[in-house]
């Protein structure tokens, strides 16, 4: 099967093989997309919505991390009908734009939500409610917030996978590497670019600069739900320019070796399909301890980019809203950190660079754990900016070296299955972990436990990846 232009055809393995590139603008659309998703994985998932819920709204870490849970079990049952449609008919691209649009719209429903079904209340906002001094939000009084968070990150979540298997087909196997590298750098200076882009509407101020004046305020407050301020302000513009990112991919990017026809897919049989694809995986060295290898690192990975804002203020002492200075400061180096694993991985292999990257995690947790305040933090935090990107970028390449491209949706999505029922344990462990200790030992302990629980983490995934044939994408796997 090959496309227009005849640079790619699949061989009968499935693998697919490219003679030439695609389009510089497609590519770069391609990797846009990952700038537009990590605008929102950055605002939401990271810096605001957990904070907002957490101290503005003072409900439990258990309750915040239900959220999160739920998702993922959603994200579990979905996705092996998700793998089935994407294997079989090669047409990826559509499923990426409609799961987009819907986290778009999610998205800037918190927001809508969060103002039109809850006192509005916490740090930045102006003119907020008044309400008792030891009031607490309920699940009664969030529900609806929590849902509409419940589907963004569906959604976020389920367009990765189609996302994830158009990589083969954009450039020859042995660029791969640095073509899903430059995605991740390119997505996290998109993180940097959203929160930029967005605090404002948290605090009327740029980081580094200071305050904007009341023309641009009240430019910026003509965006309908900003004009209270305070986190509950944010989730409206993250949605907005989510979207706007993504429309390169929506006009540029193309399947580019679709099935002939609506090729028939086996709804029934789709859940099957996991387990079939659990014994199709020991057809090729590797694929399975690798799967199970992502089980671990991406809870690892999930956990602590979910808590690190609330780490940094509740155990470091960070003045709450300068979490948002701290995150765009230490995600720079990852932009320069994801191109090097991208090149790691095409020079050393992908293997040798996710090792590399999980060894470095385990010692800066460690280093996190032993940081006594602010300033060890900020050393800690850039070491862990320059290696933060090294996962997602090398994850993809070392997958594609281990099963053929024409399976790799189904692949793909069995990562994420992976990846996603891991993260319905991390964000619990964390969470009882800390409700548990912190009150008879305290903040600062409660939240170092449960830093070290993620080490283990990402330690059990490096045992793991020593089994795992050292290969490279393109490269018969050999038993």
């Amino acid at each position: 099967m090959s496309d227009n232009a005849g640079s790619i055809h699949y061989d009968r393995a499935g693998e697919a093989h490219v003679t030439k590139r695609a389009s510089v603008v497609e590519r770069s659309s391609w990797a846009l997309y990952d700038f537009a998703n990590t605008i929102f994985s950055m605002n939401v998932a990271t810096l605001y919505f957990g904070v907002w819920l957490l101290d503005d709204l003072r409900v439990s870490s258990t309750l915040y991390a239900a959220g999160s849970v739920i998702a993922s079990i959603l994200v579990v049952i979905s996705l092996p009908v998700f793998g089935a449609i994407s294997d079989s008919r090669r047409r990826r691209k559509k499923w990426v734009v409609s799961f987009s649009i819907l986290a778009c719209i999610a998205c800037a429903a918190i927001g809508v939500l969060g103002q039109t079904t809850l006192p509005v209340v916490g740090e930045a906002v102006l003119g907020g409610a008044t309400v008792a001094p030891d009031w607490r939000a309920s699940f009664s009084d969030i529900k609806w917030v929590l849902l509409a968070f419940i589907v963004a990150n569906f959604a976020y979540q389920s367009a990765l996978p189609f996302y994830n298997a158009m990589l083969p087909e954009l450039v020859p196997a042995s660029e791969q590497g640095r073509m899903s590298g430059i995605g991740v750098a390119i997505g996290y200076i998109g993180s940097i670019v959203g929160v930029v882009l967005v605090v404002p509407f948290f605090n009327g101020a740029l980081p580094l600069i200071g305050a904007l004046g009341d023309t641009a305020m009240s430019w910026l407050h003509s965006i309908p739900f900003t004009q209270s301020a305070g986190r509950v302000s944010v989730f409206v513009p993250t949605g907005i320019l989510f979207f706007a990112f993504a429309l390169p991919f929506i006009f540029f990017c193309r399947d580019r070796s679709p099935a002939a026809g609506n090729a028939p897919v086996d709804w029934r049989g789709a859940f099957k399909d996991v387990k079939a694809t659990l014994q199709d995986a020991r057809k090729h060295p590797g694929a399975l301890r690798f799967i199970l290898t992502t089980f671990l690192y991406q809870d690892a990975v999930g956990t602590i980019i979910g808590f690190m804002s609330i780490y940094a203020v509740r155990a470091v002492g960070f003045d709450k809203g300068s979490e948002t200075t701290l995150f765009i400061v230490l995600t720079v180096p990852a932009v320069f950190g994801s191109y090097f694993y991208g090149w790691l991985a095409d020079r050393f292999g992908p293997k040798r660079a996710l090792s590399a990257t999980l060894l470095a995690w385990i010692v800066l947790l460690c280093a996190m754990i032993a940081a006594p305040g602010k300033a060890a933090f900020w050393a800690v935090g850039f070491a862990i900016g320059l290696n933060f990107g090294g996962v997602n970028a090398v994850e993809r390449p070392l997958l594609l070296s281990l099963v053929p491209d024409v399976s790799a949706g189904r692949y793909f999505s069995l990562m994420v299955l992976s990846a996603r029922a891991a993260a319905i344990a991390g964000p619990l462990i964390w969470s009882l972990t800390v409700d548990s200790l912190e009150g008879p030992l305290g903040t600062q302990f409660a939240y170092r436990t449960a830093v070290a629980s993620v080490a283990l983490m990402f330690a059990g995934a490096w045992l793991l990846l020593r089994g795992v044939p050292d290969k490279r994408p393109g490269v018969a796997v050999v038993a």
